[in-house]
């Protein structure tokens, strides 16, 4: 329609009246289709985007009702009068377009106020400067015969001006994705506003009719409002990061009605560039332009000095990333040489963050390492370095006296004695933390070595899964972590949800002060005599909603977030206060305990142990100690002495689960035991009639035997395999068959029908459940 329009407009040749009709009722048709996408836009928008386009569409409606206003006086009164309320519906036009286009941008700016405020001077000022030229200036000199036509003939270029100042500082704000429009509707806006000015100065000076070509400007401006509507109207656009980065129109589009200006001032006399709004306006813009290019210059360094901090730090915690940690690094070396001090590398770990995030979502595990950092940095001096290499990984940098990093290292620690609240549930995190410390005694090492030496600690506290700081030692070795059958195990025990491991530990991390965790006891029973000659305690934890938990539900959870100390002791502790209870009773039956294997490597662990049998009144007979066999053992040598102290003392030891791991010999030929345990699942295919394990069987018992430990099974549930086990020299066993596991009392009153002479053997004995063969 627009082409038709357009097209009968250029070649019109009828008469005056009929070119009236025609065009008068083009352009009031032509307006419709605008005002209809307008309200299909607002139907279809939200919020801000909905009101602008109601905005838009009440201009146009007051647009529409102005051109029929004009219609009625040029087509049936033959003579419209200027002003008119015609007018008056014109003019609705700029303040619906103006409010609709300030409600478009979304509360969103890359932009200081600064530089907002001098593109809006650069623009209106160049606007003001053309508009000025060719129809204020003419209007201005022409006089005013009418006051009231030279304010609205004033107000049509003026608010003109306002339009295109408002349209260009919007599509320059804008986003991607609302340029489109946008622009349809500056262009459209533009094209209006050229008609507008036309027709106000043409009015003026009483040279304007119906047909005129500017009429060509309000059909492509509707038109142009017609397309921006109908693309409106396709919804909200999915949301990508980069709708939201400024466009090259942001720093040319200010510009453009500056060279337009310009090239108007350049085609216009001398004398008429002289005038006083020319020269103010000029002198304005000036200032204007040079004020935006020091702006833009301080803007460039203030995001050159940002992209710098960005590439030094971490994105997501803010902490130092690897490029300044090593600066920091060699910065610290070089001091530790000239002032004698020592340099500490902390390295962190968080174990099982993997777990997190499949539990409750890689969000989740980004918020928890922002709650990790900040704790880390409350942690730890204002003179230490915290960064974060990638992924899980930090690492601290201490300088200052070796006691210095080891205190900082324990706050550090201490940092994840709470839980961190994710979503609603806290979850309890370990990590593994190594500290190696450069001293002033090796000038010669790299700043590589020494955050290899903090790595190869970390692994070994990663490896012990204890809550405590390994410091590097020169005999510690990076190996890999054993995820054999063991560690298979363990996450079959804990094979519920993530979210139900997370709660049950949240739980079980106050179920020894809440005193919910128990023992129950297990008799061990000669295979000879059928007497009962020892006893294993076993933790139980009697949860308050999901009854009495086995240890299988929970210790790996205790095992594998460092709660383990803790429930050592109360398992050492309670057991040798129920053997006290069971000596007073005049039953002396040793108890076995399940001891944490990295515990055996700490020296004071004699100490304390003759301490607490010393507190009841206990010999040293009445204890022994199991380690697992598939837990592995870190430093043997201090695992040797701790084992001498030990059993020198009179406690014994013994290999517990003895065949469900890989190192049985290892461990025979390098500890002294006293006791083997034979796990259920390594005798048991020889019940079945397999061969070859029965001569395995046969040869760990005369191998143990020759190097003086006795055996004892585990998990005999009838007879037939109790007899078998005694057929290959088996010294005792302990399950089911014989009895489940009880409570103190039950224990008390179940050796009270039993003869107590194996017991008083065993204890005058360095060897008592050894069989003569």
């Amino acid at each position: 329609m627009f082409l038709a329009f357009a097209a009968w407009l250029l070649s019109a040749s009828s008469q005056a009246d009929t070119v009236a009709l025609v065009d008068d009722v083009a352009l009031a048709v032509l307006v419709v289709p605008a005002v209809i996408f307008a309200v299909g836009a607002a139907r279809t928008a939200q919020g801000r985007s909905r009101a602008a386009w109601v905005a838009l569409a009440i201009g146009l409606g007051g647009w529409f009702v102005g051109e029929v206003l004009w219609t009625y006086y040029e087509i049936v009164l033959d003579q419209p009068p200027f002003p008119s309320p015609a007018d008056a519906g014109f003019l609705v036009f700029p303040v619906g377009a103006c409010a609709a286009l300030l409600l478009f941008p979304d509360d969103y700016s890359h932009y200081s106020v600064g530089r907002v405020l001098l593109d809006g001077l650069i623009v209106a000022g160049s606007l003001f400067l053309v508009s000025w030229v060719v129809v204020l200036s003419p209007l201005y000199e022409a006089g005013a015969q009418d006051p009231l036509g030279f304010v609205i003939s004033v107000a049509y270029p003026v608010s003109d001006v306002v339009i295109l100042t408002v349209a260009t500082m919007v599509v320059i704000r804008a986003e991607t994705r609302q340029r489109l429009v946008l622009m349809l509707l500056t262009v459209g806006m533009a094209c209006i506003a050229v008609a507008d000015s036309g027709f106000a100065y043409l009015q003026n000076t009483g040279r304007y009719s119906s047909g005129n070509l500017i009429d060509l400007g309000w059909a492509a401006g509707f038109l142009l409002i017609t397309v921006a509507g109908a693309a409106g109207r396709e919804g909200r656009h999915r949301e990508d990061p980069s709708d939201q980065l400024p466009g090259w129109a942001s720093a040319w589009l200010p510009y453009v009605p500056l060279v337009l200006a310009a090239l108007v001032a350049a085609a216009e006399p001398p004398h008429l560039l002289k005038s006083a709004p020319v020269v103010v306006v000029g002198i304005m813009l000036v200032m204007a332009v040079m004020g935006r290019q020091f702006l833009a210059v301080g803007e460039n360094r203030r995001l050159l000095t940002k992209v710098t901090e960005q590439a030094r730090h971490d994105p997501l915690t803010g902490l130092a990333n690897r490029t300044p940690l090593y600066e920091r690094l060699h910065h610290a070396m070089q001091l530790r040489e000239r002032d004698v001090l020592c340099v500490g590398v902390l390295s962190l770990d968080l174990n099982d963050f993997k777990l997190v995030n499949d539990t409750f979502g890689h969000q989740a595990g980004d918020e928890l390492l922002t709650l990790v950092a900040k704790r880390l940095v409350s942690s730890v001096r204002a003179s230490d370095t915290v960064a974060r290499l990638g992924g899980d990984e930090f690492v601290v940098l201490v300088e200052g006296a070796a006691d210095q990093a080891h205190l900082v290292a324990e706050r550090v620690l201490g940092a994840f004695d709470e839980p961190f609240t994710l979503g609603g549930h806290e979850v309890a995190m370990l990590p593994s933390i190594g500290l190696a410390i450069a001293g002033a005694d090796e000038p010669d090492l790299s700043v590589d070595e020494l955050l290899r030496r903090a790595d190869v600690a970390m692994y070994a506290s990663k490896k012990l899964r204890v809550r405590r700081v390994q410091t590097f030692a020169p005999q510690m070795r990076l190996s890999s972590i054993d995820e054999g059958a063991p560690r298979r195990a363990e996450h079959r025990s804990i094979a519920a949800s993530g979210a139900e491991q997370f709660e049950l530990l949240g739980e079980l991390r106050g179920a020894v002060d809440r005193s919910e965790l128990t023992l129950r006891y297990q008799p061990q029973i000669d295979l000879n005599t059928r007497q009962i000659v020892g006893v294993e305690a076993l933790v139980r934890w009697a949860h308050p909603t999901r009854g009495l938990l086995g240890a299988d539900a929970f210790l790996p959870l205790v095992r594998r977030y460092g709660l383990m100390e803790s429930v050592n002791d109360f398992v050492l502790k309670g057991a040798l206060d129920d053997a006290r209870v069971w000596h007073d009773a005049s039953i002396d039956i040793p108890v076995a305990v399940n001891l944490f294997a990295p515990t055996l490597a700490n020296l004071e662990l004699p100490g304390a142990i003759a301490k607490t049998l010393a507190d009841r009144g206990l010999s040293a007979a009445t204890l022994t100690l199991e380690i697992t066999e598939d837990m592995v053992l870190a430093d043997l040598d201090r695992t040797k002495t701790v084992f001498q102290q030990l059993r020198s003392s009179g406690v014994r030891i013994a290999l517990d689960d003895c065949g469900s791991g890989h190192s049985t010999l290892t461990h025979l030929r390098d500890l002294p035991f006293d006791q083997l345990k034979l796990a259920y699942d390594f005798f048991a295919p020889m019940l079945f009639g397999d061969e070859r394990a029965a001569s395995v069987v046969d040869a760990v018992v005369t191998l143990a035997h020759s190097l003086g430990a006795t055996i004892v099974a585990e998990g005999v549930e009838n007879d037939e395999t109790a007899a078998r086990l005694r057929e290959y020299g088996c010294d005792a066993a302990q399950g089911y068959f014989y009895s489940p596991p009880v409570t103190a009392n039950a224990f008390l009153e179940m050796t009270r029908t039993e003869t107590t002479a194996a017991a008083s053997t065993l204890t005058s004995s360095s060897n008592p459940l050894r069989a003569d063969r």
